[in-house]
């Protein structure tokens, strides 16, 4: 009995061979580089005001204080740095304090200037501003641009007793465009504690 041919076939195989062709020139369009959303909380504070400390403010419900106990050993060199921790975006803001008098004024911001620049060979930027608020505090607000290990710093002083800075840090490795938005929703939290701030 002959076998019969099937002529069907190579027409099929034909359509599947110039079909992978066709499908293999599409044009490639990359997904656009993205990050995870991140839901912030809301902006509530609650009231820093520890006795003997020469300072007050308002910090975040969302975030807490710790001494400072990196530098020192049993006994601080001064007990009045602290650090103000948000557990939500591994991010810390660092404060540390001086007294006038021992210190030069100028010495400080000087000091505070240097470690700010300290940054710029990742900075692509450093932009400051002069605060003055409705407390009598008086101060310079910092903003580094580019992959720097902080993007925001400040110092407050009245000139003639006080001398507070801060300085926001992330525990990551540093990226402007993945901490961009985290950093301005703290920012507002720095802001905050600027404009309550109070000397004792």
């Amino acid at each position: 009995m002959p076998i019969k041919k099937n002529n069907s076939i190579i027409p099929c195989f034909l359509f599947l061979v110039s079909f992978s062709f066709l499908a293999c020139n599409s044009v490639y369009t990359p997904k656009p580089k993205g990050y995870f959303k991140i839901d912030f909380p809301k902006h509530e504070y609650q009231q820093f005001n520890q006795p003997g400390f020469p300072y007050s403010f308002e910090y975040p419900t969302y975030a807490k204080i710790v001494r400072d106990t990196s530098f020192f050993e049993s006994k601080p060199e001064n007990p009045y740095w602290i650090n103000i921790d948000f557990p939500e975006f591994n991010a810390r803001i660092y404060v540390s304090y001086k007294e006038i008098g021992p210190n030069s004024f100028d010495k400080l911001k000087d000091d505070a200037y240097k470690m700010t620049y300290k940054h710029s060979s990742k900075a692509s930027s450093i932009e400051d501003s002069l605060m003055r608020t409705s407390n009598g505090v008086t101060g310079i607000f910092f903003n580094v641009g580019g992959n720097a290990a902080t993007a925001k710093q400040f110092f407050v002083s009245d000139s003639t007793k006080h001398f507070l800075r801060g300085a926001l840090y992330f525990d990551t490795t540093p990226n402007a465009d993945s901490l961009s938005i985290v950093n301005q929703f703290l920012q507002a939290d720095m802001a905050h504690l600027i404009n309550t701030l109070k000397w004792k």
